[in-house]
């Protein structure tokens, strides 16, 4: 694995990736995304690991946006080459963390701006550290957000909000963060990683492959009409009825005990 990005793993099976270029403020190289694109690969197939916490190395950023350096060369290769290896690498990323079957907690320590803040909007669960603020400064240097930050942002927090943060660049809070919606709780900074490691224990204190239909449904039901939604959501439903899990879960609930799933 790439020394630009750390990964530990707890008894627990919750994975910790922390963006490792903190002289950086955590800046997305095109080698940190592959790295990290990477480091999600290698998490989905390992059974030992049921959820994962995204974070940032240091304590002044989560993720400061693309590495300006990094990508200018592409934007003065032409239109072509900008869209190959900077837009579409960058959004590869987003869709992954927003289509992964394991539940990602974003653990936002500091600045989350530009490309931070898109995968904060990405995946599905967040949490800020009273420090953290977020901001959509791409517009400052001449062009939209590119990785996914047009589309996620406003059906995240609404329309006007979304723009707001999109035309004038200006950063919000954590408190404001969590007000819209883009965050789900804010904790003191040296809370930050115990609470999502918390809300990670309460996630897969349930069954797994419930877990893995309620991401799946929701992520692919979301920006469909509520009919096409609904058959989604009966598409995942479908594929629990044959498992041991839901069989365990029923019973555990009429025989008044815990249950105890295996993810079968």
């Amino acid at each position: 694995m790439s020394d630009q990005i750390l990964l530990r793993t707890d008894e627990g099976g919750t994975a910790t990736l922390v963006l490792n270029r903190p002289d950086k403020l955590n800046a997305l190289d095109y080698p940190l995304i592959d790295a990290l694109a990477s480091a999600l690969d290698d998490i989905e197939t390992d059974d030992a690991i049921g959820s994962v916490i995204l974070t940032g190395a240091g304590r002044k950023a989560f993720c400061a946006g693309a590495d300006i350096k990094c990508f200018s060369s592409s934007v003065n290769a032409g239109v072509e080459i900008a869209l190959r290896d900077f837009v579409r690498r960058g959004q590869r990323l987003t869709s992954r963390l927003e289509t992964f079957p394991k539940p990602i907690i974003a653990a936002v320590n500091g600045l989350a701006f530009g490309g931070g803040c898109e995968m904060t909007e990405a995946v599905p669960l967040a949490i800020a550290a009273e420090s953290a603020s977020f901001a959509k400064p791409e517009i400052r240097l001449g062009f939209p957000p590119p990785f996914g930050g047009t589309q996620r942002l406003p059906r995240l927090v609404g329309r006007k909000r979304a723009l707001k943060m999109l035309l004038t660049g200006e950063p919000i809070t954590a408190g404001e963060a969590a007000g819209i919606g883009l965050v789900n709780d804010v904790v003191p900074d040296e809370e930050l990683l115990p609470a999502a490691r918390d809300l990670a224990g309460k996630v897969m204190a349930h069954s797994r492959l419930a877990v893995a239909a309620c991401l799946a449904a929701v992520t692919r039901g979301i920006n469909l009409p509520i009919d096409e939604g609904l058959a989604v959501e009966a598409t995942q439903f479908g594929r629990m009825v044959p498992t041991r899990d839901i069989r365990e879960g029923i019973g555990a609930f009429l025989e008044r005990r815990t249950p105890s799933f295996g993810g079968h």
